[in-house]
């Protein structure tokens, strides 16, 4: 008998590595700048992409784990204590980062590639653990307003 989970959970890992590809590029990019910044737009940059990679580090750990549990039952007690945590502590991050974006005063276009980086980390923030926001092109429009519940946060329900 064939699993019937087995396709979603295909499509859980290639979200999950997905993820952690994304940290790693984001990551990659800013440590080897090809665009030089200053002391001030580097210092900047980092404060707003800190928050951006833990978001996309720990969506990338939800994908793989949740494999584990998809057409099995709930997500683990362990797991979605770390998840209710992690929702708070993203918004702390984004905060400090925000301060430290603040004291950096980065200017000019440095200023405006910081505040995209620290916008993507909210939005991710906002994908992930208040109303999902990823959707296919085609279809985005049309799907965002329906303000649906995150995967991440209808596991975390369900463990309630």
């Amino acid at each position: 008998m064939a699993d019937r989970w087995q396709p979603l959970r295909h499509r859980y890992t290639s979200l999950g590595l997905g993820e952690l590809a994304a940290a790693g590029v984001f990551a990659a990019v800013a440590a080897a700048q090809p665009v030089p910044l200053d002391a001030r737009a580097t210092a900047a940059l980092w404060c707003a992409l800190g928050p951006l990679l833990a978001v996309l580090v720990q969506a990338g750990a939800y994908w793989l784990l949740a494999r584990r549990w998809v057409g099995r039952g709930p997500m683990p007690v362990q797991v979605a204590g770390w998840y209710r945590n992690a929702r708070w502590i993203n918004v702390v991050l984004l905060g400090a980062g925000l301060v430290g974006i603040a004291l950096a005063r980065p200017v000019g276009a440095s200023a405006v590639l910081v505040a995209a980086v620290w916008l993507f980390g909210v939005a991710e923030y906002l994908n992930y653990f208040v109303v999902r926001l990823a959707y296919p092109w085609h279809r985005w429009l049309r799907d965002v307003v329906t303000w649906r519940t995150p995967r991440l946060v209808r596991d975390l329900q369900a463990r309630m």
